[in-house]
């Protein structure tokens, strides 16, 4: 197994709140780890925000003594949530400060996936990128109840409005996802900043190509900012 993760700042934005993390060897009881997130809250709180949670979450599988990794996953995001909600209330600068999250481990051909926010993981099939997590904003409800379709949420006003964040509230309620790996997939994790950018099929195309791991996460960048690059874009892509 081997991963490649890069952030960029994007073309509009002048500070990158994003931070990844990527780890092919064990931290704690798990054999790897790969963690994107995208803060919010203003430019300083923002970067501080997903630059602690990840800090704080690392630290958490480091040290956990369960063996469960759903289990030692949840434990390690409560407690960064507390970290950054308890922060976000004492320090004006940081007030109302989160951030979105999506942590992946694989294990004996499961991938185990947590996701919080709108940052999210694929999984490459014979013919397209699945999508694992699942979008915790307005749009993303609108779209599962029907109010709107796919079409009208790309370029709806809302879809930046995020319904859970790590930080946000005293405690939060993250997805779960284990997914069965049949063998020779890509997967992808990635902040809203690439999928706002750009068209699935194009990512597809990109990760499948025969490129180096290396060139396909900055071919991804530099799509996304060539489509205008409206947000900070990170990528984290594990073969």
């Amino acid at each position: 197994m081997i991963s490649c993760g890069i952030t960029d700042v994007g073309i509009e934005r002048k500070v990158n709140q994003d931070t990844v993390y990527t780890s092919d060897s064990r931290i704690g009881n798990l054999p790897n780890l790969y963690i994107v997130a995208d803060g919010m809250g203003g430019e300083l709180a923002g970067d501080y925000a997903s630059a602690k949670c990840v800090e704080m979450v690392v630290d958490g599988v480091a040290n956990s003594k369960d063996s469960e990794p759903v289990k030692i996953l949840e434990q390690a995001i409560q407690s960064a949530n507390q970290i950054i909600n308890t922060e976000s209330k004492s320090d004006p600068g940081k007030a109302g400060m989160g951030t979105t999250l999506v942590i992946a481990t694989i294990i004996d051909g499961h991938l185990y996936v947590a996701n919080v926010g709108d940052s999210r993981l694929y999984v490459t099939t014979s013919k397209k990128l699945l999508q694992i997590t699942k979008d915790h904003s307005v749009v993303a409800e609108l779209v599962r109840t029907g109010e709107l379709d796919e079409d009208d949420a790309r370029n709806d006003k809302r879809k930046n409005m995020i319904t859970r964040a790590v930080g946000a509230e005293n405690r939060i309620s993250p997805d779960y996802f284990d997914v069965a790996l049949k063998g020779g997939e890509s997967i992808l994790l990635c902040s809203d900043g690439l999928t706002n950018m750009v068209e699935d099929q194009e990512i597809y195309s990109v990760i499948t190509s025969d490129s180096s791991l290396e060139n396909r996460a900055k071919t991804l960048v530099r799509m996304a900012n060539s489509n205008g690059g409206k947000d900070n874009i990170s990528v984290i892509i594990i073969e």
